[in-house]
């Protein structure tokens, strides 16, 4: 096509896209998945092989390096498009009539400098979860070895769990607490997330109808916007990406089959989840918000978390890249 022919092509697909995007329809976000991507590949078609010309050293690297990093985001493009096209809806398994037949479960908050009253709300909600009390033990992983903290467990009646050092951060705070707890199941709440009183009968359910389930996740959900979402008005119209994350309950047998939570990155949720599914256990993912937390507050601390979790994607690539070993289909 002419450039003329071209600009009115795109003008007509653009077009099409905001008409089609009035609609909710499964169908529809498909026809503009399919849209997106042949527009895409064209351009990534069209750059190949017109473009990569260069009359100087300097020109090549910058070309090619621009290039390259075109070829990583519509790879990033499709396998979103991979992950999101036909999503599951699962529902909730319902718990059995008898009690005596669901299993015990830990609920580990783990902290290390947050504040009592950002904590406090966590354990004071956590013990309001409808679960049989003989059956659920709350546990604070304080990893600040506060005593305000022993003398506010002790009040409240959950358990204090403190260690004599800090190695592996987080993840050695939660495997040194699974030295000294027994429950069957394990759910870990970040220390700023209420969870509502139904977290454990929608979730655990779904543990006694598959004997290989490893851990079952729900979204986040922040009830405090975060820096970009305060400062920018088109925010609130994006899905918030902490929304990738989640709170779980994982199953403690699975757990110790892969050596308790993995130390060799920094984002051990992500690694540990990718050891057990290596092992042949499931994952499990229930679209229902069944806590609440605190977003960052503060644009420095988003870039830092945002940077962290990062680094714990970069490290996983590097010493267990999923593409390569066994384990996964």
């Amino acid at each position: 096509m002419s450039s003329d022919n071209q600009y009115i092509f795109g003008l007509i697909c653009i077009a099409i896209v905001f008409i089609l995007g009035v609609s909710k329809s499964k169908k529809v976000t498909l026809v503009m998945i399919v849209m997106s991507t042949l527009m895409s590949l064209r351009y990534i078609y069209w750059r190949a092989t017109e473009t990569l010309h260069f009359n100087s050293t300097l020109e090549a690297v910058l070309g090619i390096a621009l290039f390259i990093t075109e070829l990583y985001a519509l790879v990033i493009l499709l396998f979103g498009y991979i992950q999101t096209t036909w999503s599951l809806k699962r529902t909730i398994e319902p718990l059995p009539d008898d009690t005596s037949l669901w299993p015990t479960v830990d609920v580990y908050i783990p902290t290390y400098n947050e504040s009592m009253d950002v904590v406090r709300d966590t354990i004071l909600a956590a013990q309001c979860i409808d679960y049989p009390k003989d059956k659920m033990k709350i546990y604070v992983l304080d990893d600040g070895k506060r005593n305000e903290f022993a003398v506010f467990c002790a009040d409240a009646g959950v358990g204090y769990i403190t260690r004599n050092n800090n190695l592996h951060a987080k993840a050695g705070n939660l495997n040194n607490a699974m030295k000294v707890t027994q429950g069957e199941l394990i759910t870990v709440f970040d220390c700023d997330h209420v969870a509502t009183r139904a977290f454990l009968q929608a979730t655990v359910g779904s543990f006694l109808v598959d004997e290989r389930l490893a851990l079952i996740q729900t979204p986040h959900y922040f009830y405090s916007p975060d820096p970009f979402e305060r400062n920018l008005s088109e925010a609130s119209k994006v899905p918030n990406e902490g929304a990738l994350f989640s709170c779980a309950v994982i199953r403690r047998s699975a757990l110790e089959e892969v050596g308790g939570f993995a130390v060799e990155t920094v984002t051990e949720d992500a690694h540990t989840a990718l050891k057990m599914q290596r092992r042949g256990w499931n994952t499990a993912f229930l679209a229902l918000p069944l806590a609440a937390g605190l977003a960052t507050e503060r644009l420095g601390l988003h870039v830092i978390q945002r940077t962290r979790w990062a680094r714990g994607m970069t490290q996983i690539f590097r010493v267990d890249n999923p593409l390569l070993g066994r384990g996964l289909t």
